[in-house]
């Protein structure tokens, strides 16, 4: 090919379609009809006036590209496709003539393929985890008589007691085979190890992939894995794992099972069983909706046998607010869960959970994730079960969060969307001082003279974002007038507006972009005063008799 493709296909701004004033799916018939009436309006040699020829023919040149687009099936098609960047450039296969519309699209899909095995190649996926565990418990298990005995007793003891980091990138070596590279730190109370993995994965079809892994590290030794996917029928798929784990105390094998299946639409049955260390037989029940969240899983095992059931209630608002409760009994005893996760930016999740058990005592897990990074902070309260930890675990985290988002997060959103807008506004300037002057070339040419003998008379047509009748001052500076482009677009005293943007239609431009916009119109039909407000991507057909303005008795 002799010119790379983008990363992104744009449309260029100027849509075809607008300028014309037909819809997408016009036919032949209507482009030619739309395309006559314009030109009438715009032919450069009504104008004797070098300055108004100069700008009548800037404005019919372009109503002559885009019905010369328009109306040829290829070059329309790949309009349709591309935007008007399709048609600039030179050597795709996508501009041979002899194709058909459905064979242009088959070759854009090819290319895009093409352009998604250049971005795997690039991509790495890095995703993390930092924990770091803090030991509180001084907080209330706290010993008077100990404490008087140690210097600056009077002051809890706060620690950070463990330690988790791991980070892993993947690295597509095909467009099937994908590498992946992982490692992880610990430390607890003085001690820690770390290891490093290795995982090359491969989907072999639509239905199933394998992966091999090999890893090392300080404390359990070398290890070799196998895992395999298979979806078995549309509503059943399995996974199978087995490894080698070359410890100091010899070799310790071990394998897992586990099969799923589509209850419903929103429910998944699982049953799981591993054979090693750490042998059981699990089975679960997990529904999924709209709303909430609930899973029920049973195991039985050496050394761990249990009972679990969870719930969680989706909030639907613009933070995903979530509320989240479960219970856990087993041999090790039995642990109580309830917190509340919610949306704090547009890549940041924070979350919240108390976790009261016995014999654990009271814990405070914090959880930030942003983008693929995770971070989480337990924080152990108390051994016991206090009331008093309980309640500042519940209480604390909620004040904290309500004080950190009324003075941090919201100021700090409200100014991102606004340096958003701002850069958006500026990226658009040049072209709409472009679109201003094309607006101000047609207004001043003035192809059409207002006459008495219309039937429909446009009075005052005005467009852009109308805050309120009061300030009048920022209503004129985001709009423009367009009485002039709309009369000329009159045809048999009738004005009909398709379900596009006004902005693109001839003399017409964005006053305020990012911003929603309307059209407020003032017309004369019949020697009688019309009024309407028309959404800016909202058809617009008029006269109509719902528009009449009652004149007072």
């Amino acid at each position: 090919m002799a010119a790379p493709l983008d990363d992104d296909i744009e449309s260029n701004n100027q849509d075809f379609y607008s300028l014309l004033n037909v819809r997408k799916e016009a036919t032949a018939e209507e482009l030619k009809a739309s395309y006559r009436r314009l030109c009438m309006l715009y032919h450069p040699d009504k104008h004797r006036d070098p300055e108004l020829k100069r700008q009548a023919e800037q404005l019919f040149n372009q109503v002559h590209q885009a019905y010369e687009v328009l109306s040829d099936a290829h070059s329309r098609a790949i309009y349709d496709i591309f935007g008007k960047k399709g048609l600039e450039v030179e050597g795709w296969e996508v501009v041979e003539r002899k194709r058909t519309p459905a064979e242009i699209r088959e070759e854009y899909e090819r290319l895009q393929r093409e352009r998604e095995e250049r971005r795997l190649q690039q991509r790495t996926n890095p995703k993390g985890t930092i924990s770091v565990g803090v030991d509180a418990t001084d907080l209330f298990d706290r010993y008077d008589e100990d404490f008087e005995e140690m210097p600056g007793g009077g002051f809890p003891h706060i620690e950070i007691n463990k330690m988790h980091i791991s980070q892993s990138i993947e690295a597509p070596l095909t467009n099937s085979d994908t590498a992946v590279l992982s490692g992880s730190l610990s430390t607890h109370n003085g001690n820690g190890g770390g290891n490093i993995n290795m995982t090359v994965r491969r989907v072999m079809s639509a239905k199933g992939w394998g992966e091999v892994e090999f890893g090392a590290g300080d404390i359990l030794g070398p290890l070799i894995g196998l895992k395999v996917f298979r979806n078995v029928t549309p509503r059943c798929f399995m996974t199978a794992q087995c490894g080698l784990q070359f410890s100091p105390r010899g070799l310790r094998p071990s394998c897992s099972l586990m099969t799923a299946r589509h209850l419903d639409q929103n429910t998944m049955g699982y049953l799981q069983w591993r054979w090693g260390p750490n042998s059981a037989m699990t089975t679960s029940l997990v529904r999924d909706t709209k709303s909430s969240h609930f899973t029920l899983a049973l195991q039985l095992g050496v050394p761990h046998s249990y009972l679990m059931m969870s719930y969680q209630y989706k909030f639907q608002d613009e933070d995903q607010t979530k509320v989240k409760g479960s219970v856990k009994t087993g041999w090790f005893g039995t642990v109580v869960e309830y917190g509340a996760e919610r949306k704090i930016s547009r890549h940041s999740i924070l979350s919240a959970t108390v976790s009261i058990g016995v014999p654990q005592g009271v814990t405070l897990k914090i959880k930030l994730a942003r983008a693929n990074q995770t971070y989480l902070f337990p924080v152990h309260l108390t051994d016991q079960l206090l009331p008093s930890a309980v309640f500042y675990a519940t209480v604390g985290p909620l004040l904290v969060y309500m004080a950190v988002h009324r003075l941090i997060v919201i100021p700090y959103t409200q100014a991102q969307k606004e340096q958003e807008l701002e850069l958006q506004r500026k990226s658009s300037a040049t072209d709409i001082a472009k679109k201003k002057q094309e607006a101000e070339s047609a207004v001043s040419t003035r192809m059409l003279k207002h006459s008495s003998l219309l039937c429909l008379i446009i009075l005052n047509a005005w467009y852009g974002t109308f805050v309120s009748d009061t300030s009048q001052k920022q209503e004129k500076a985001k709009v423009i007038d367009v009485t002039v482009p709309l009369q000329c677009l009159v045809k048999d005293s009738k004005l009909i507006l398709t379900e596009a943007s006004k902005s693109g239609l001839p003399g017409f431009y964005d006053p305020c972009v990012g911003e929603e916009k309307s059209l407020k119109l003032l017309y004369q039909f019949r020697g009688v005063l019309h009024q309407v407000i028309s959404a800016d991507k909202e058809s617009l057909r008029i006269p109509k008799q719902s528009h009449r303005i009652e004149s007072e008795s």
